[in-house]
């Protein structure tokens, strides 16, 4: 990280007014609502940036990010205005032109002058930045980074039936067991739901990353004729429809589905029928297929958070519970729930987990359970500390929740599908990290799967390093990098921060 700057450095003023021009400011009261600053961290850095936008706050002034459309004042430290434009524009404003146009692009001593006179200053031409003029080309608009984790990719995008119809077939791909044809349509997917502007022709995707030929002939198809005859036959497939359905039920993969369908089973009611052999986990999300394939709402989240906070607390006062996954990401529905907890002191996390199930499970709030212990030895084997597996060997609970959708009472007699009793049941996974690696838990278990895909491609192959959700190992230099936060793990890797909301590639 870079050290935090004692003090702003104050250029000399033509028209000095005095400091007590206006008071101090600690309520973050707006004193210049017709002025919204953003600063640019290129260059500045994440610390610095911190401890300028507090002081701007605390002197009346609104910040905001690159992506408000409300920014008038865009302040820089050490960029010529043309990289200005391109970080705003990467970092999801659409107000600055290709030629600067929109708010003003201002050196970092229009900001130190403001600061030091309590007011915005008058924008003279040395504060500005200059921009080159130059035609914006459809390729300009275009731009897109190759890696998700470069990219900042909202909840609602501009061309959803283009990513369902590609998800569609990288889906098929993965039943047939053909990964690299499955990660090849994620990936031009993930492209298109960062893209800000709707697609209208194949031409739009001729700078785009990660967009093969048979993802443009697929997006063509959808473009010209508003389907893809490809893909509806996909979705219209008996083997499709089937493995689907199978893969719905809690406990049974890609495999065991394959192998469902290649003995002639076709639907639930099929399995039951031929009493084909289910473990323990299987068994459990048969009997709760309705609930457990019906969203998740953000209220029973938070509402599980509670009830795991209140066990955690009577273990380890000062845990935390953390919602992660989609929630995190700013959905308000989701297929299960994600919990991180951790302890701020090292070590007291140990042996929480099997006294939380335990008690939640007496509680009557469990309807299946399956922990794992913790198997992660940094400091005896180096080879497991930095695997790039996408499992984490945390001490970790897969079960099967029963919450009321009227209140917390423990005790559950649902038989599948809720009913009358008011009872649901729910996906939820328990992850207990140690305080040392939680950032790079968080950071793993907030998702989404291509994100972390790419944000794991982008440390091995860009910058030498390998990322799981424990560490950060540099591979050449033979050394674990630590992080107190998910904006430390960006830095290392020289990466822009990108905030949860914006990781739904």
């Amino acid at each position: 990280m870079e050290p935090m700057m004692s003090q702003i450095p104050v250029k000399k003023k033509r028209h000095p007014q005095p400091e007590t021009t206006l008071p101090a400011n600690p309520a973050g009261h707006v004193c210049f609502p017709g002025v919204v600053l953003c600063l640019v961290e290129k260059r500045m850095g994440a610390s610095r940036k911190a401890f300028l936008t507090a002081l701007a706050r605390r002197k009346g002034f609104c910040v905001e990010g690159a992506n408000s459309e409300r920014v008038t004042h865009v302040v820089s430290e050490g960029n010529s205005g043309d990289e200005v434009v391109e970080w705003m524009k990467r970092n999801g404003s659409r107000s600055v032109g290709a030629a600067g146009s929109g708010p003003a692009l201002l050196d970092l001593s229009w900001f130190t002058e403001s600061m030091s006179a309590g007011q915005p200053v008058e924008i003279e031409p040395r504060h500005c930045l200059g921009v080159t003029v130059h035609a914006e080309t459809l390729e300009d608009r275009c731009q897109v980074a190759a890696y998700a984790c470069q990219r900042r990719t909202p909840l609602a995008h501009k061309n959803q039936l283009l990513t369902e119809a590609l998800e569609t077939v990288a889906e098929e791909a993965l039943f047939r067991g053909s990964e690299g044809r499955g990660l090849a349509f994620s990936r031009a997917a993930s492209v298109l739901k960062s893209f800000p502007w709707t697609v209208r022709s194949v031409k739009d995707l001729s700078s785009l990353p990660g967009i093969g030929e048979h993802s443009r002939k697929i997006i063509q198809e959808v473009l010209e004729d508003g389907a893809s005859a490809e893909v509806e036959n996909v979705r219209q497939s008996e083997r499709y429809q089937t493995m689907k359905n199978f893969k719905k039920i809690f406990g049974v993969g890609v495999k065991t589905a394959g192998r469902w369908y290649q003995e002639g089973l076709r639907t639930i009611s099929d399995l039951q029928a031929h009493h084909a052999k289910l473990n323990s986990a299987q068994q459990v999300g048969l009997l709760h297929y309705r609930d457990l394939n019906s969203p998740v709402k953000r209220s029973e989240a938070e509402a599980i958070v509670q009830v795991v906070q209140k066990a955690v607390d009577q273990f380890l006062p000062g845990a935390s519970v953390i919602l992660t996954g989609g929630f995190r990401r700013g959905k308000q529905t989701g297929h299960d729930v994600d919990l991180l907890i951790t302890h701020p002191t090292e070590g007291q996390e140990m042996g929480l987990l099997s006294k939380v199930v335990s008690w939640l499970d007496s509680q009557g709030f469990m309807l299946y359970h399956s922990t794992h212990r913790n198997s992660f030895q940094p400091l005896e084997d180096e080879e497991l500390s930095v695997s790039a597996t996408t499992m984490d060997r945390f001490d970790r609970c897969f079960s099967i929740f029963c919450l009321s959708s009227m209140t917390e009472e423990p005790g559950c007699e649902l038989k599948g599908s809720g009913g009358a009793h008011h009872r649901k049941a729910v996906r939820v996974d328990l992850v207990v990290t140690p305080y040392s690696q939680f950032s790079f838990a968080l950071l793993g278990w907030t998702g989404s799967k291509n994100f972390e895909r790419d944000l794991r491609r982008f440390s091995k192959y860009e910058k030498k390093m390998v990322l799981n959700s424990h560490t950060l190992y540099h591979t050449e230099k033979k050394i674990f990098l630590s992080a107190a936060s998910e904006e430390e793990i960006f830095q290392h890797l020289g990466l822009d921060f990108i905030s949860p909301e914006q990781r739904n590639a």
